[in-house]
This record gives structure tokens, C-alpha cells and sequence, in this order.
């Protein structure tokens, strides 16, 4: 049975819901990262621009396995069972080793908004993280400008406890974020619950 200490702490090992499946990537994956990196909607509230070509999606995708073979925080890519495609990421953008605390972000492909695919997925990794991994706080955060990023949270017991001014810097302009956050201790939405019970992303 897997544990933490055997592998490394973001050892990322594959987890599944009903409709998905959270795996590391591969090279073989730069297609379909291309395909919904590139939608500048999709692009609109995450650190990164709109992809140009299929080379940044290859860039990240070496970027990724090398941070897997660091061990260091990393993302899973969000595959689609009926497909098989990807259509999104999700993982640590932060790990504070004395607070036992991490940070998630995710981003998904537009076709698949608002039919809680974002929301299985992200009920699924605050599972892992708890169950799986030394972490007493999981935080999150988005644009103002994104509530339905916060619903997400909201619906896997993600608490919203303020805002942080001109927090990031994004598309030339600074921006202000909600945060979010759910403690081990606090009650969560169980992963896997019926699509059609699940609204926004």
C-alpha cells in the first residue's frame, strides 16, 4: 500500500473518480494541453498566457517531469474517462513544510465548465491530501473577478476567509484574490458525488 514516506511527498500517484482520472503527465500529453491552453478564456484567470503553439505545451509538460523526479509540488493532469483526453490540471502550487500547509490551483478546459468536473476533482485531492499526506491546511484562491472558481471551493468545504489586495500580478496588472481554506478538521464534500448533483465547474 502506498504511503508518503516510501515514494516522496508529492509522489502524485494516480486517483480516480467517477469520471475522472488524476495521473501524471507525459510528452504524449502536449496535445491536449495544447488544445485547451491555447482558449484565451481559459487563460484569463491563471498565471499563465494563452499558449502559442505546441512547443510551450511540450516546455511544460518538461517542466512537470522534472519537478516529479524532484519530488518537489506538482499537478496532475485531469483526464477524462469517456475521452481519454486531458482537459485540465490540478496540483500543489505550494507546500509550507512548518505549517504543514499547501496551496492547490487548477484550470480545466472550457468545454467542460459548469458540469462539475472541476469540483470532482478537487473533492478528490483534498481526500488524498489529508488522508495521504502530513498536512493539517489546504488553501486555495481566485480572482475576484472568477466567483465561479470560489463556488467550486465553497462545494468541497473550502472556507472563504478574506481578501488579499493586489495579492498576484497577472496580464500586466496587480489583482485582488479571495483566499480559501479547509483544515483536516473541518467537514468536506466526499469525492465522487453524482455529476448531476454538482453545478459551476
Amino acid at each position: 500500500m502506498f504511503t508518503p514516506n516510501e515514494y516522496g511527498l508529492f509522489s502524485m500517484p494516480t486517483l480516480e473518480t467517477p469520471r475522472l482520472i488524476l495521473r501524471r503527465m507525459t510528452m504524449k500529453d502536449a496535445k491536449d494541453i495544447f488544445e485547451y491552453s491555447r482558449d484565451e478564456e481559459v487563460a484569463c484567470h491563471v498565471l499563465w498566457s494563452a499558449q502559442r503553439d505546441i512547443g510551450e505545451a511540450k516546455d511544460y509538460c518538461r517542466y512537470m517531469l522534472r519537478r516529479y523526479r524532484a519530488d518537489e509540488p506538482s499537478s496532475w493532469g485531469i483526464i477524462d474517462r469517456q475521452t481519454r483526453h486531458l482537459v485540465g490540471t490540478i496540483g500543489y502550487m505550494d507546500y509550507n513544510m512548518d505549517n504543514a500547509s499547501v496551496e492547490i490551483g487548477y484550470s480545466l478546459a472550457r468545454w467542460l465548465w459548469n458540469g462539475g468536473y472541476m469540483t470532482e476533482a478537487l473533492a478528490r485531492v483534498i481526500d488524498y491530501t489529508f488522508e495521504s499526506m502530513d498536512i493539517n491546511r489546504i488553501e486555495a484562491q481566485h480572482e475576484l473577478d472568477n466567483p465561479a472558481s470560489g463556488r467550486v471551493m465553497e462545494k468541497c468545504g473550502m472556507r472563504k476567509e478574506g481578501v488579499l489586495r493586489q495579492r498576484l500580478y497577472n496580464k500586466g496588472k496587480f489583482v485582488d484574490v479571495a483566499l480559501y481554506a479547509i483544515l483536516k478538521s473541518d467537514p468536506r464534500k466526499p469525492a465522487g458525488v453524482p455529476s448531476q448533483t454538482l453545478q459551476g465547474n
